[in-house]
């Protein structure tokens, strides 16, 4: 890379998690590695990647003492504090390193606050998922102008939902930073159609991410006694769920192959999510369209722009928050199976053609590459 007679490094910040330790742990081109944001991918285009997950790099007594009284610090003044431990922890290799990439705001908040007091001088490229929402819950003007000082001296910003996307391009105004849609994408090998799989439930749904509506579709559930309902959920979520009627089948914190072949379980996939600006069931959406199943979608602010999503075509999109609606577009399409079908292959084919893994990931290079000030890697 121009400027660097060395393959250049990229630092990695995770959040913490299982889904990333199991990932981390297993061979490459297995499911679990979908959760690591294209580390492998990094790595095959010619960059030293280093993480916080690596050995060694857990939090010491020193690193979480001092984590807990920035913390506490923060939401004194009024701010949101995220995981300091783990980014002073891996302080050192942030400042050695050529590029910094934050994986999700847990990490990246503590990071861009430790940017703005000048302990960290490494370019960084931002992953936000549900960051309007967290600044919409700073207290105070101070805490306000602290925090859109501190990311306007980013480098890159980049959002999976397009909500996200114009929310932070309008609270950061023309001093900030590139903000950029990088639609998310699905290994399509992985998860393909199977036809020995039968579908024997009505109505699936997956996923753990807060904005889920599963009361919503308890709602529906109700309504239709004579449907069958599976429902994988995390723990935290699963307390939408309390008084489901008996048609509800509850399943918690599966790994991914397992969630793979519940979906090729259902007849339709239902995704209800609350209105926000980043998720709109993304992951779980791609994985089911890849799978050529029909799906059921909120139509949230996250999907208005880059997944190429056309209702009655390749998906059904209901408004967020409608049980009329969506218990309709769940009936239609369990009375006319061939046009549910059909609505699944398209689905395939809109995640061939558009919303791959490794168009996701190429992406994800380029933008690291270019906050380094070069599209290309020195192989």
């Amino acid at each position: 890379m121009e400027g660097h007679a060395h393959a250049p490094t990229v630092f990695v910040l995770y959040r913490r998690s299982a889904l990333r330790s199991a990932g981390l742990a297993s061979p490459r081109g297995s499911l679990e590695r979908y959760s690591l944001y294209g580390l492998d991918e990094l790595e095959d285009a010619g960059w030293i990647v280093r993480h916080n997950l690596e050995p060694g790099r857990a939090p010491g007594p020193g690193a979480r003492l001092l984590g807990s009284v920035l913390e506490r610090l923060v939401r004194a003044t009024g701010g949101y504090p995220g995981d300091f431990a783990t980014v002073l922890a891996s302080l050192g290799a942030i400042r050695r390193a050529d590029v910094v990439f934050s994986t999700v705001d847990t990490v990246g908040i503590p990071l861009v606050l430790l940017s703005r007091v000048g302990l960290v001088r490494t370019p960084v490229v931002y992953a936000a998922i549900g960051l309007p929402e967290r600044i919409e819950r700073l207290r105070g003007a101070g805490a306000r102008r602290l925090y859109r000082g501190a990311y306007r001296r980013l480098r890159t910003i980049i959002a999976y939902g397009a909500g996200e996307v114009d929310a932070l391009r309008a609270w950061l105004g023309e001093q900030g930073p590139e903000v950029v849609l990088v639609p998310f994408g699905v290994d399509s090998r992985s998860f393909r159609p199977d036809p020995t799989i039968r579908p024997d439930v009505d109505v699936v749904s997956v996923g753990a991410d807060p904005r889920r509506d599963l009361a919503l579709l308890a709602a529906v559930a109700a309504r239709r006694p004579v449907w069958t309902f599976h429902v994988v959920a995390s723990a935290e979520n699963v307390a939408q769920l309390v008084g489901a009627p008996g048609n509800v089948r509850i399943e918690r914190d599966v790994p991914l192959s397992v969630v793979r072949d519940r979906l090729l379980g259902g007849r339709v996939v239902a995704l209800p999510v609350r209105e926000n600006t980043y998720s709109g069931a993304t992951t779980v959406l791609l994985q089911a369209m890849a799978l050529a199943k029909p799906v059921v979608v909120s139509e949230t602010a996250a999907l208005a722009r880059g997944y190429h999503l056309r209702d009655g075509v390749n998906c059904r999109l209901v408004p967020p928050g409608d049980p009329n609606a969506l218990e309709r577009a769940i009936a239609e399409l369990l009375a006319d199976p061939d046009a549910a079908a059909t609505l699944g292959r398209r689905a395939r084919e809109t995640v061939e053609e558009h919303l791959g893994w490794e168009r996701y990931a190429q992406r994800l290079v380029d933008r690291i590459a270019a906050a380094l000030g070069s599209a290309t890697v020195e192989r």
